[in-house]
């Protein structure tokens, strides 16, 4: 069994980014104060820290014939899961940096890839393999 991952990311304004990960990501809100609040991203423990100051830089790096952006963050789901998520985030005017998209075609790692930022401009990135063996394959 996979065990959950946790992670922790600054955000300016809880309320707009609390609004998106339960509103458009569908992530169920968990323990909250109001500095900072829980959420289940996917069976993965997610905490926005509120950090006023916080100014997100971005960088990008070439990956496949795209500009991934860096750091960013997500989860690998089902096929099906996937591709669900990003007809859901398409119906909610989703923008994206990386549209969803199959990368590394007829290649080693084959997937389903789609990038895009939350309020505070932090890069998520959901993918998915027909195999889910080529998740590590060389």
């Amino acid at each position: 069994m996979i065990q959950p991952f946790h992670f922790a990311i600054p955000v300016q304004n809880l309320e707009i980014c609390s609004a998106f990960y339960k509103d458009v990501l569908n992530c169920e809100e968990g323990r909250s104060t109001e500095d900072w609040v829980d959420f289940n991203f996917f069976g993965h423990q997610l905490v926005i820290h509120q950090k006023e100051d916080f100014k997100a830089v971005r960088i990008s790096n070439p990956v496949d014939g795209y500009d991934v952006p860096v750091p960013h963050f997500g989860v690998v789901l089902s096929w099906e899961d996937w591709h669900s998520l990003a007809a859901r985030l398409k119906t909610k005017n989703t923008k994206f940096e990386i549209a969803p998209c199959i990368r590394f075609q007829g290649k080693v790692g084959e997937q389903a890839t789609m990038f895009f930022k939350d309020p505070e401009n932090n890069a998520l990135e959901f993918k998915a393999f027909k195999d889910i063996k080529q998740l590590f394959a060389k």
